[in-house]
């Protein structure tokens, strides 16, 4: 899959994919990132990216014409579709990232300062958010939105079943993950999951995320796919608080 950012500082990209998992999906050609820069798209000898808007007000905005341009120079093979990052976009969510995992090609728009002449938008397919909150820039939005994206392409993990319990994956977040040694000042792994019982440990890891989501992410529970037998797990657990 190819990802092709558009943005003010194409060096913010420099190191950060060189390391880890999506360094070495990289390395094997499984991805492909490219940052342009949205400087190289202007016509005056200013480099222009951003004006006063229109109807006065605090900040700048970013011109339509650079960043129409850098996207236009890209091809438009395979299946592709262009993101742009802002705070008023949608929440970007696993579903979202599952979504675009399947895509051959993603472009992402990253904003700077009060945001992008509402004309850009025309060309856009998704505008999405990775939290209520407001960044300098789209840099890092960009970042965690490949990186999600990035680790749900086929061959990217080294195991695509890890995947598959990932907090959100099931609707729900994950269950608590224990490793040697079986007891760490004090504090023991739960015995159930040294019974050698799948069937046992299943249920566990089911009803601990259930029970993890319902005191962190309670929201989250409304739109879950739950069975009978988690619905009553819940119940008990509303009783004893």
């Amino acid at each position: 899959m190819r990802f092709d950012i558009l943005t003010l500082s194409p060096e913010f990209f420099d190191s950060p994919f060189k390391p880890g998992v999506i360094g070495k999906a990289i390395e094997k050609g499984l991805i492909k990132v490219n940052a342009l820069c949205i400087r190289d798209f202007t016509e005056d000898k200013h480099r222009t990216t951003d004006d006063s808007p229109y109807g006065g007000g605090a900040g700048m905005v970013m011109k339509p014409e650079p960043i129409v341009k850098a996207l236009e120079s890209l091809p438009k093979a395979g299946k592709r579709k262009v993101i742009l990052v802002s705070p008023g976009g949608v929440p970007f969510t696993h579903e979202i990232a599952k979504e675009l995992s399947g895509l051959d090609h993603a472009v992402i728009i990253c904003g700077r300062y009060e945001g992008v002449d509402e004309r850009v938008r025309a060309f856009v397919d998704y505008e999405l958010s990775i939290g209520d909150y407001v960044l300098t820039g789209g840099e890092i939005p960009a970042l965690a939105i490949i990186d999600a994206v990035g680790r749900l392409i086929p061959g990217v993990l080294g195991s695509d079943e890890s995947k598959e319990d990932d907090s959100f994956a099931t609707g729900l977040l994950e269950y608590p993950q224990y490793t040697r040694p079986e007891e760490f000042r004090g504090i023991r792994i739960p015995e159930v999951l040294l019974s050698g019982n799948h069937a046992e440990i299943a249920r566990w890891r089911r009803r601990e995320s259930i029970r993890r989501t319902l005191t962190i992410r309670p929201d989250i529970l409304l739109n879950a796919p739950l069975g009978e037998e988690d619905i009553k797990f819940i119940e008990e657990i509303s009783k004893n608080e």
